[in-house]
């Protein structure tokens, strides 16, 4: 198992990115969450094989329909305990 931390920069606010962050993790099999931040970027965590988390990597650095990504940084992290994928409020 691993994990990853990645913050998305660009127009990905008000655009249904963490609903379909959500969606995806879930098709994917990843653990984890994701959350808004209040300077205009998204934050998740990932968990899962390294297949699966890369394809949600991947998928993070394009976002849903009507998402901007400029960038995403991608930094590694502690696996956790986590079941399922959460939206964090």
């Amino acid at each position: 198992m691993i994990r990853r931390r990645v913050v998305v920069h660009g127009g990905v606010q008000g655009v249904g990115f963490r609903y379909s962050a959500r969606l995806e993790a879930d098709r994917l099999g990843v653990a984890g969450w994701v959350r808004n931040r209040p300077d205009g970027t998204v934050e998740a965590e990932v968990e899962g094989d390294e297949a699966s988390v890369q394809a949600m990597l991947e998928w993070l650095a394009h976002g849903p329909p009507g998402a901007a990504v400029l960038r995403t940084d991608v930094s590694d992290a502690e696996p956790g305990s986590d079941r399922g994928f959460r939206i964090e409020f």
